[in-house]
């Protein structure tokens, strides 16, 4: 699947696969090869809690992206089979009706999605590695090391700390108790996303006070003020300081590959975004930087995460924002509940008081919307933001929606499925199906959490709101809309009128 259009992104892999297997190989000789494990309901948590360490793929047997990823998954499989400690890989068809209540345990919002599961099951963390063989087996083999290691010698820093990277690093007189347990957890659960080392001597760490007598945890940065340490040791705000400090004060959105990992902070952080974008060859960039780092720093630690954009680097940005080059400079913010608000063509003195006027809560959110269709008479029905409470939302009838994106290979092979599912349904006036551009449209309401394109919900008269995850058949989509429809008395009305109105034109 594609990544969220409110979140982040998903990269796509594209696989060419050669077999040269003899034909004459036997199933027993093929099921020998396999070094994944196939876990179900039956076996999952046996299986699982046997392992304290556990890497486990939920797919889709219809998902392009789960069959790109299976021969990757299954060298990794091989390769790490015979790792010193060997590390399993397993698979689970969440697609399937058994396994769906394994999928709904686990929050699965799309295919392909991986689970690293340790201590039986008791811990699960997402993997976030690459999804190619040789990526998959070097971001496991460090999962499976120690979280942080022992900086006992200058040479040991020289060779853990990357001057251009993020280091957490902890100071203990000893290295035990429960500060020391509490770093160690916290460096287990974050060893993903951050590099961790230890040490009962300050002195060999290149930056920062030397003679720390205290548990202290530091974090050594190549922004802002380079080192901050951290004194508290509850394992909640320990991780919320490294989450906070290790995303810049205003973090650069532009081409330098070096700023790509913390772009990824920015946009994985809870926070509520704020984001100028304007050409770096403007003529007053420098007072714009100047200006908007200074209101960064009025709202550090507030929830407020800040970015300055690139044109050139921003335009899928500009895209999604359903913004023009023309009205840069531009400041975004989007909050926590996927809301946009925008100011266009924004001058350097109008950054501060609109930022408070946005936090006071007296700026208007922006809805980006494809204008209504006038005709509206294809089987497949156009939703988009500005129609989607009159169409869906109040709607009595029941709805199966589509949310789309014109450039989704996937929506693509679905659109003629769909069309023959809406014909099928021409003459049910009970029944609508319909399509959303969410590349275009902004999704005003929560009760569709759209993960990626296409996603397919089933609204009923009476307003529930089911995701659909079955096959894409029309035969599979059409038995889940009978399923799951719901017909009130104002449908079955429509419905007989619609039968009788026919009944007259044939006569």
């Amino acid at each position: 699947m594609a990544s969220s259009p409110r979140a982040s992104t998903l990269l796509i892999f594209l696989f060419v696969i050669v077999s040269s297997i003899a034909s004459f190989s036997s199933a027993t000789e093929a099921a020998e090869k396999e070094h994944v494990l196939t876990l179900d309901h039956s076996n999952f948590s046996e299986v699982v809690s046997k392992h304290k360490f556990i890497v486990v793929e939920f797919f889709a047997p219809w998902c392009g992206h789960c069959k790109n990823l299976a021969p990757e998954y299954e060298k990794a499989a091989s390769v790490l089979s015979s790792h010193d400690p060997p590390v399993a890989l397993a698979k689970v068809d969440a697609n399937a009706e058994e396994n769906k209540p394994l999928a709904e345990q686990f929050e699965i919002q799309g295919f392909p999605t991986i689970k690293i599961l340790k201590n039986g099951g008791e811990l699960v963390q997402d993997y976030k590695g690459h999804r190619e063989a040789d990526g998959i087996v070097e971001y496991l083999k460090k999962q499976v090391g120690p979280a942080s290691f022992e900086i006992k010698t200058a040479e040991d820093a020289g060779s853990l700390i990357d001057e251009k990277k993020v280091f957490v690093v902890g100071i203990f007189p000893t290295l035990s108790g429960e500060e020391f347990e509490n770093f160690t957890i916290l460096a287990d659960k974050l060893r993903s996303d951050y590099d961790f080392g230890h040490t009962t001597k300050a002195e060999l760490l290149p930056r920062g006070e030397s003679s720390v007598t205290t548990p202290t945890v530091r974090l050594l940065k190549p922004f802002d003020e380079l080192v901050v340490d951290f004194q508290k040791f509850d394992v909640d705000a320990l991780e919320k300081f490294i989450v906070d400090s290790s995303i810049p004060l205003v973090t650069l959105f532009d081409q330098s590959p070096t700023n790509q990992p913390f772009l990824v902070k920015y946009f994985e952080s809870p926070n509520a975004k704020a984001m100028l974008f304007l050409d770096f060859s403007h003529e007053l960039i420098d007072g714009f930087k100047s200006k908007y780092t200074e209101v960064a720093g009025l709202y550090k630690g507030e929830g407020l995460n800040f970015l300055l954009g690139d044109l050139k680097a921003s335009q899928a940005a500009l895209q999604y924002f359903g913004l023009k080059e023309d009205q840069s400079p531009v400041l975004v913010v989007q909050n926590n509940n996927g809301l946009k608000f925008i100011n266009s063509n924004v001058e350097i003195d109008q950054l501060a008081p609109w930022l408070k006027d946005y936090v006071d809560g007296k700026v208007k959110p922006f809805v980006k919307s494809e204008p209504i269709p006038e005709t509206n008479d294809e089987p497949v029905k156009v939703v988009v933001a500005d129609s989607l409470k009159d169409m869906v939302l109040d709607s009595k009838k029941n709805i199966l929606l589509e949310f789309y994106a014109p450039w989704c290979g996937h929506c693509k092979k679905l659109a003629p499925i769909l069309d023959e599912v809406a014909v099928s349904f021409e003459n049910d006036a009970g029944v609508v199906i319909a399509k959303f551009d969410g590349s275009n449209n902004d999704i005003t309401s929560d009760l569709f959490e759209v993960q990626g394109y296409p996603a397919l919900y089933f609204k009923t008269s009476s307003g529930k709101v089911v995701p659909y995850e079955g096959n894409r058949t029309k035969e599979d989509i059409v038995d889940f809309i009978q399923k799951h429809r719901e017909d009130g008395e104002e449908t079955i009305q429509a419905t007989t009128t619609s039968t009788t109105e026919s009944g007259k034109d044939e006569l």
